[in-house]
């Protein structure tokens, strides 16, 4: 099986270190173990499953040509160590682009508390070997910068955007106020060797709900959860290119914290978007998903059950397939939900319960290159494992 593959051969790679990363590691402070299940993870243009995990202090990535079933011996991105944020909402990024090029970012968890970086690094030999890893916050500061978003749009272009704390620390500093933090992104023209100065998207935003990142045919689109008024926290949507956004959900939900819990985005072939989303506002709550396409919005359709908990769903589409997937708890184990659409998303599927694990567990990731339908899930007892999604007609 996939998860059993995987393990044992990132188990290998890691007792037969090159020696730079044995004299690296030798010289670093020893540190304790962290939980590192939120794991990253992207088909490319053959269908090939490539999957992108942290262990030891390090990002690891590895490739699988047969759905998920077995997966090659993971390449480390750097030799050098450092704390990677890889649990709940934050997690690693990986995407591969038309030619081949590999691209990844994360957030780098820095001593100091609610600090961190947005890094970035590339392959272009196939995932063989990676480019030194890069910080993509140019503002020098030792600040708050993380729950990254990559997209591509697998010609050359690519853009990275994340939370920044930069604006509320140089407020603070003056002895102003400023509510939650804001949005900031960069982009690169040529896959990457390459990054524009920062830009800020917007100010006043939630602090710790992931950020979303699709690519459409007017550019890069990003949804997060913004702040309105004082702390009604409601999702936004915007396009990185034309600076052109909007309130996208309307659940009034006021809370004067953090709710760590942000939406998936996603765009399908006829370039209709689909988002899902958690919410406990005025309007509604749940976990909901909605569909915009030439200008209209569908009635919010929700999703799972509540009494399970049912939440941190993720979406992807390719072609006019759109796929669904969330996590529950039944009252005994974590269990994975998804569900389908082959007429994006007019029509659906019944949601399917495809695994489940009594101890700890990740948030499931969705795949779909329009034709196959897979969920990546890593569990501390099963490992890493790509689900495949039996496709009928949706009910």
């Amino acid at each position: 099986m996939g998860q059993f593959s995987f393990a044992l051969l990132l188990a290998a790679t890691l007792a037969y270190q090159p020696a730079a990363a044995m004299e690296h590691r030798h010289d670093a402070k020893p540190q304790a173990a962290k939980p590192t299940l939120a794991v990253g993870a992207t088909l490319d243009s053959s269908g090939r499953v490539w999957l992108a995990r942290v262990e030891n202090q390090q990002l690891w990535v590895s490739r699988s040509d047969d759905g998920g079933q077995r997966f090659s011996r993971p390449v480390a991105v750097s030799s050098a160590p450092e704390e990677i944020a890889a649990n709940a909402e934050n997690r690693p990024k990986i995407a591969v682009a038309q030619d081949g090029t590999v691209l990844l970012s994360w957030s780098q968890s820095l001593p100091k508390r609610f600090t961190g970086n947005v890094r970035f690094a590339r392959s272009t030999d196939g995932g063989r070997s990676f480019s030194a890893p890069i910080t993509l916050n140019d503002d020098g500061r030792i600040g708050s910068h993380s729950f990254d978003s990559l997209a591509i749009d697998g010609a050359g272009r690519v853009a990275v955007l994340w939370l920044d704390g930069r604006d509320r620390d140089a407020a603070r500093e003056k002895g102003g106020a400023f509510a939650g933090s804001s949005v900031y992104f960069a982009q690169s023209a040529d896959n990457g060797a390459h990054f524009s100065a920062n830009r800020r998207l917007t100010e006043h935003t939630c602090e710790c709900c992931r950020t979303a990142l699709t690519w459409t045919a007017e550019g890069p689109v990003a949804l997060w959860r913004n702040l309105y008024g004082s702390n009604t926290r409601d999702f936004a949507l915007a396009n990185l290119d034309s600076g052109k956004r909007r309130r996208v959900t309307d659940d009034e939900w006021r809370i004067d914290a953090c709710p760590h819990h942000g939406g998936g985005l996603a765009v399908d072939a006829r370039g209709a978007l689909h988002l899902v989303w958690f919410t406990q506002g005025k309007t509604r709550q749940g976990l909901f998903y909605k569909r915009i396409a030439d200008g209209r919005e569908s009635a919010p359709m929700a999703l799972g059950n509540p009494a399970a908990q049912a939440g941190h769903a993720a979406v992807a589409a390719a072609g006019s397939m759109v796929l669904l997937a969330w996590r529950e708890f039944d009252g005994r184990a974590y269990v994975v939900q998804a569900m389908h659409s082959t007429d994006g998303g007019a029509s659906w599927s019944a949601p399917r319960r495809l695994a489940e694990s009594a101890g700890a567990a990740d948030y499931p990731l969705p795949l779909t290159d329009g034709a196959r339908a897979l969920v990546v899930w890593n569990s501390a007892s099963e490992g890493v494992r790509v689900l495949p999604l039996e496709l009928g007609s949706p009910q």
